[in-house]
Parts: structure tokens; C-alpha cells; sequence
């Protein structure tokens, strides 16, 4: 029944595309993008990253995407840059219920088939590249290689995972509709005219699996000069003024507490249970049998499906004086702010656990951006291509091995800490311009 749902779902969006005049073709510019999120901008920040590289080297860039969120602020005043919001799909199609988004998904499909359609097509002007984030790739592949093929643009897919292997943390990896997402991703792909992917892991799939003969560039994912190591001036000033943890700001001072900072978009590929989990067992042993360690202060950034669900598991913890040596803070800054955040923070935390194995979280290049050490969840294949293990981070696959690290790096007399951060400030030089400008400026002709 689902089956039938999608292919008239599918034969509509055919028909619909096809009375339209045809889109107006592309002129053939020195360089010109349109850079494409079926996303919100503001948390999309490697796209964002694209489209300044682009207009910071002359290139004409219209960025089209979901503004729930407003994007830098350096995006929004550059001359070369044009914004174009996507119109987005109702609230009451969004749910994290598997059966309600059986029912809701095929119709939030074909609107956001129409919309993209009709922005890329007829409310944008004709480019010669389309640079496009996969995933989502339902809708999106369809409609952009329709778009670029009417239009003779040439198409770039930016991979940051498969969309398939998401829909799987929905719906379990054996349902039928996850067997035709992944036919549908692995034919569509084919239709780009080039792949940048964030993992030399990621490539291999492609050219093994998905069989894509078109050129593939891993271009990793690196930080935007916003995020630097900070002064201890600067550090000072920032938690002197950030509310949130006003009360902590003289014990974070004197390392009698100190500062972890989580980045989340809430959803179901990160696991919250486990981070609560290891608190809860630092908090115990802090009260008992490492008296010698001190209190923790974690903020939580970012916004989601499942916050409220954990915060009232917060809430409960903290009633059951679970928690008596951990302070947990929920927030969602400005992107100047977070920068700030991370710079002033004692330790990153990553939750990312990868429904495909070969993606990485951005989180943690931020992080490293700031000069900040980072643990994280390392049980997948590109893990490595991230972080050096006890040079700029650890890596755990448990709870309690999460926990254990904890009283490891806060252990008064231990200098792993110190060692690990001194490695995330030289992690620090790697940066996303001289990456960006040696893969895509040299693919888009904008760097010799």
C-alpha cells in the first residue's frame, strides 16, 4: 500500500514537472553557483563555509535553503551572495512517530519536491554550478538533476552521509522503504557531473558501491576562522559575561570546576542516555571514591527533536541526586558566542555515532578550531581520519568508558588533559580555506 502511495506520489510530481515551461538555461559565467540546503542554513555550517569561499574569490553565489536560523553574519552583507529561503513545510508534518511519518512524509515529500522545484527553476537565476548537500537526498536528487539537466548546469553533490542509512535510524535498516531510498540515492548520484565527500572512507563507498564513475574529492571538513584559541583576557571576559553559568564563573576560574561543551542536533544518531549515563557515574565516584575530583559544569548547545525528551530525564536525575557533582545547561547561541563557548571550554564532548560509519561530525572540527580536546564516540570507521588518538582526543564505545576517561582527564594529578589540549591547539592551524581552495576552488576554476 505504502509502495503505491510513493509511485503516485512520484507519477504527480512527473506530471507536474512536466506542464511547467521549461526552466531558463544557464548562462555560461566565469562562476556562478547556487549553493542548495533542503535544510535549515543557520545550522548547515559547511555549506555556509562553501558559498563565503566561493564570493570571497569573485564567484556570483545564490544560497537557497530553510532561514529558521539566520546564517554568519558575513554571508548576509557580502555583495556576492544572495540569499534565497525555501518556503518550509508545515510544523505538523515534522514527528519523530514512525507511523505518523509513514502517513506525513509522502506529503511533506511533494511539497518540498514543489517548492525546490519552482525555487531552483524559476525564483533563482541560471548558474553554471549547482553545489548541493546530500543528505536529505529525497526529494533533493530528483529535483536538482531534473533542474540541471533543463538548465545545462553542471551538478556537484557535497556528501555528508547517505540518506538512506539515516532513514534507517527511523525505520530499522531491513524496512522496505530504507531497500528503496538506497536504490534511489545510489541511481541518482550518478547524475552529478562531480562528489565532494568529508571522509576518504566516504569516497571508497562511492566508488565501490554506489559505482560513481564522475570525479570524487574528499574535501574534510575543517574550521572557519571564527573559531580560534583564545587569550586568557578573552577567555576571562567571555564567562564573566555569559549568564548561563554566572554562578560557576570563580570555581571554573580555580579548576574547581571545570567546563565541557556538547553540540547536538538532538536526534536519534546521537545517544544522550550514554553522556548521562557516564555523569552519572563520575558524580558518584567524585562523592566516594575520587573525592579528589571536581565538579562538572556541561553545556548542552543546539536544538532537535528529542530535547525535551532528555530534559526531563535531567530533570529526574537530578530529583534522584543522581547528578550532585555535575550542572547541566541547556543553550542555543550566536555563532560568535559558541565560538567563544568552545575557546573557553576545558573539554568537548562528541555523540555522533554515524548511521553510515563513514561520515564525521562537524562538532568536533569546531572544536578543534578553538583549541579544544575533544572525547567522543569512536566505534566507526572514519573516526581516525578525525582524531589522533591521545594526541588530540579519545575515543570511547561505552558508558562507562566514557566515565572513565572523565576521572582520568579531571584528576588533579594527571597531565593528560593539558597534553591533549596542547594537541588541539596545533590541530587548530588546520583550517578550511587552504582546504577548500587546493579541492573545490580548483574544481570551480577559481584558484589556479
Amino acid at each position: 500500500m505504502l509502495l503505491t502511495v510513493l509511485v503516485a506520489i512520484s507519477t504527480i510530481v512527473t506530471i507536474l514537472l512536466l506542464l511547467l515551461p521549461s526552466p531558463q538555461l544557464a548562462a555560461d559565467q566565469q562562476c556562478s553557483v547556487q549553493v542548495v540546503v533542503l535544510g535549515d542554513l543557520g545550522r548547515s555550517p559547511r555549506m555556509q563555509y562553501h558559498t563565503l569561499s566561493i564570493a570571497t574569490h569573485g564567484g556570483r553565489v545564490q544560497l537557497i535553503g530553510y532561514r529558521e536560523t539566520d546564517p554568519l553574519p558575513e554571508l548576509l552583507s557580502h555583495p556576492n551572495v544572495r540569499l534565497r529561503p525555501l518556503s518550509p513545510p508545515p510544523r505538523w508534518l515534522q514527528t519523530s512517530n514512525k507511523i505518523l511519518f509513514l502517513l506525513c512524509g509522502p506529503l511533506k515529500v511533494l511539497l518540498q519536491t514543489w517548492t525546490l522545484w519552482t525555487t531552483l527553476s524559476y525564483s533563482s537565476d541560471p548558474c553554471k554550478w549547482m553545489l548541493v548537500q546530500n543528505p536529505p537526498s529525497i526529494p533533493t536528487l530528483l529535483v536538482v538533476s531534473t533542474v540541471c539537466f533543463f538548465r545545462r548546469t553542471r551538478l556537484i553533490v557535497d556528501w555528508h552521509n547517505f540518506g538512506y542509512s539515516i532513514l534507517a535510524l527511523k525505520l530499522g535498516s531491513d524496512h522496505p522503504l530504507v531497500g528503496i531510498s538506497r536504490f534511489y540515492e545510489t541511481t541518482l548520484a550518478k547524475a552529478a557531473n562531480a562528489n565532494f565527500t568529508v571522509t576518504d572512507a566516504m569516497a571508497q563507498v562511492l566508488k565501490s558501491d554506489y559505482k560513481i564513475t564522475a570525479p570524487i574529492m574528499t574535501l574534510h571538513d575543517r574550521p572557519a576562522d571564527l573559531y580560534q584559541p583564545l587569550t586568557d583576557s578573552k577567555r576571562i571576559a567571555f564567562l564573566q559575561r555569559y549568564p548561563l553559568i554566572q554562578k560557576h564563573f570563580g570555581d571554573i576560574l580555580d579548576t574547581k570546576v571545570r567546563l565541557l561543551v556538547s553540540s547536538t542536533s538532538w536526534t536519534p544518531d546521537e545517544d544522550f542516555d550514554l553522556l548521562l549515563d557516564a555523569l552519572c557515574s563520575y558524580s558518584t565516584s567524585a562523592t566516594s571514591s575520587h573525592p579528589q575530583l571536581p565538579e562538572l559544569v556541561i553545556v548542552i548547545t543546539g536544538k532537535g527533536p528529542q530535547r525535551q525528551h532528555y530534559l526531563g530525564k535531567i530533570r529526574e536525575l537530578r530529583s534522584a541526586k543522581a547528578l550532585e557533582m555535575v550542572s547541566i545547561y541547556t543553550d542555543w547561541l550566536s555563532f560568535e558566542n559558541y565560538a567563544l563557548l568552545l575557546g573557553s571550554a576545558d573539554l568537548g564532548v562528541s555523540l555522533h555515532t554515524s548511521s553510515s560509519g563513514v561520515d564525521l561530525p562537524m562538532k568536533v572540527v569546531d572544536m578543534f578550531g578553538a583549541g579544544l580536546p575533544v572525547v567522543g564516540w569512536s566505534k566507526f570507521a572514519a573516526w581516525p581520519e578525525l582524531v589522533t588518538e591521545n594526541v588530540n582526543g579519545k575515543g570511547f564505545g561505552s558508558s562507562e568508558e566514557l566515565a572513565d576517561i572523565l576521572r582520568e582527564l579531571f584528576d588533579p594529578s594527571s597531565q593528560q588533559l593539558a597534553r591533549l589540549k596542547a594537541g588541539a591547539t596545533r590541530e587548530s592551524q588546520r583550517r578550511w580555506n587552504s582546504e577548500w581552495d587546493s579541492v573545490a576552488g580548483k574544481l570551480l576554476g577559481l584558484v589556479k
